[in-house]
């Protein structure tokens, strides 16, 4: 085995280690399972982090497994999509692409063992029935009339709902386990059921179709995956996921352990709800900058990194939480206050003339590429006699202690000039139309001459170089921070943030600004964007320079 790279532990990797120093086993195997019915989201990453992680960390490997036995809603576009998701977190499957769907014939024979060995049978009651019959958390279940149908009978009434001979729900194959288990998903669980749908890669070979519980053990052992590692919902699973194992008599057992599901504040991980806001046009699909996708993240600036860093602060253990979206934000701002190039752009723009500055002259200031990393340079910003400054920076009427232009007030424009607001020239409606000011012209390389001191700093674009662009501010899709505090009668719609998103056209961006796809900037003194992948000119906000996490 390789040396095991430093990868913080946790509860999971204290189980492997004892397993490997009671020789348990000699190599760790883990497998991420999606089901390709939509797209990944933010919770899906901590179980491709944890399951990638661990197998990377013991040197094993990684696989990925679609979980294709439902064909109703599975489809090749979620397919590609999950594979792309992955390489691009860096979740390389190194130990092979599968689909469950390729075990179909072995789930079917493992079945006719089943049967075979007096362990399953067909079933007649209906799901309602079914219901009726499995019993309470504090009552034992019936067993069902068909229990004790002989072997002869299963088998051929089985035979039979493969080769197509029955309606949807007429039928289901049940383990037959224990109705009085205080275990309810061991009372008698459904392992087979039959859908006649269309399947993706099968087409229309089978008409009946496992069930996960029954099937994903299966799928894990032919793989010779020893590790099972899954959330917590699964946690009331695992005696089923064992039964299989051992009574089909698989002699490497692989080992499932659970961990609690990534909870995040302000977002929704209902696939099925994720859907619906795309299927209703509520967003522009899956990869909206608003979804919590990892296209959608990816779309809007995020990295693999940041995520990665994300999961691994949020940690992983076995009790709930629900952790702050703001820590998401946190992450991509650490990492991109690194990093990130800086560019002036102008989101609400007001034009100065600075009137005691010639028409025809044109000189160029040196702007810091990265304050924060001296070795990324500077580049040369050009400045002429008409710039724009951000209508924020102007207050016809200041507060107290307002230190950027005003009337009669000077402020700095960052890395040029000192100007001095003289005349405001409105339009007919009352409206700003432009700022006259004069420019202090001893104060392009640094202090005034007379020691006056000026608080306030600005940034500005020349007009004449000035690109136009749009910019694209996306809020959080919901409203408040935990769903789960939703009203009895309440729905997700009843707190989905119709105003999260505001395009602003006719930004003003200096000439350097450029529109590489995944090139990531800080747009001075206001957050952190990139160029859409999907629209023309258009710079998504990642997040705002503002950090509101509390550390």
């Amino acid at each position: 085995m390789e040396p095991m790279e430093e990868i913080s532990g946790n509860f999971i990797h204290d189980i492997i280690d004892a397993d490997l120093a009671a020789g348990v086993n000699d190599t760790v195997h883990t497998r991420f399972p999606p089901e390709p019915n939509g797209y990944l989201h933010i919770g899906s990453a901590k179980a491709i982090y944890i399951n990638y992680s661990t197998a990377k960390k013991y040197g094993g490997k990684f696989n990925l497994r679609y979980d294709d036995t439902n064909p109703v809603k599975e489809g090749d576009e979620f397919v590609q999509s999950i594979y792309e998701d992955l390489c691009w977190l860096g979740a390389i499957p190194d130990g092979g692409v599968f689909y469950g769907s390729d075990y179909f014939e072995q789930c079917y024979e493992f079945a006719v063992k089943l049967i075979k060995d007096g362990k399953a049978y067909v079933c007649d009651l209906s799901a309602e029935e079914m219901k009726e019959y499995r019993g309470t958390l504090t009552e034992p279940g019936r067993n069902s009339p068909y229990r004790d149908r002989s072997v002869e009978e299963n088998l051929d009434l089985f035979e039979r709902m493969k080769n197509g001979e029955f309606p949807d729900g007429a039928k289901t194959l049940r383990a037959k386990i224990d109705m009085a288990s205080p275990n309810i998903n061991m009372r008698d669980p459904a392992i087979y059921r039959i859908v006649h749908a269309y399947h993706h890669r099968q087409k229309d070979r089978w008409c009946i179709y496992p069930l996960y519980d029954y099937a994903h053990p299966i799928q894990d052992a032919l793989e010779g995956i020893t590790y099972s590692l899954c959330s917590l919902e699964f946690e009331n699973h695992r005696p089923l996921y064992e039964w299989v194992v051992d009574n089909i008599g698989f002699e490497k057992k692989p080992k499932q352990r659970e961990f609690a599901r990534l909870n995040v504040t302000y977002t929704v991980m209902s696939k099925r709800y994720l859907r619906k806001l795309v299927e209703e046009g509520l967003v522009e699909g899956w990869d909206d900058p608003r979804m919590p996708t990892l296209c959608g993240l990816r779309r809007r600036g995020y990295t693999p990194a940041s995520i990665f860093d994300f999961v691994k602060r949020a940690g992983v253990a076995k009790a709930y939480s629900i952790v702050d979206y703001e820590l998401l934000e946190h992450c991509i701002r650490e990492e991109l206050n690194a990093t990130a190039a800086r560019k002036i752009v102008i989101l609400d723009p007001i034009k100065v003339v600075i009137t005691n500055y010639p028409e025809d002259k044109v000189e160029s200031f040196p702007v810091a590429n990265n304050p924060n990393d001296p070795e990324a340079g500077t580049r040369e910003v050009p400045f002429a006699r008409e710039v724009y400054i951000d209508r924020s920076d102007f207050e016809e009427v200041p507060p107290p202690k307002y230190f950027r232009l005003k009337p009669d007030g000077e402020v700095r424009l960052m890395g040029a000039y000192i100007i001095k607001c003289n005349e405001i020239i409105k339009n007919e409606d009352g409206s700003i139309k432009e700022l006259h000011c004069t420019a202090d012209l001893e104060t392009g390389n640094g202090k005034p001459l007379d020691g006056r001191k000026v608080k306030g700093t600005i940034h500005w674009v020349a007009c004449r170089f000035a690109k136009d662009i749009q910019v694209a501010l996306y809020d959080k899709l919901f409203t408040i921070p935990n769903l789960n505090d939703m009203g009895e009668n309440e729905t997700y719609d009843d707190y989905l943030n119709r105003d999260s998103v505001k395009i602003l056209a006719g930004c003003k961006a200096e000439p350097s600004l450029t529109d590489e796809e995944n090139v990531r900037y800080q747009f001075v003194r206001t957050g952190y964007f990139i160029k859409d992948s999907k629209k023309e000119n258009t710079f998504i906000r990642i997040v705002e320079l503002k950090d509101s996490f509390t550390k």
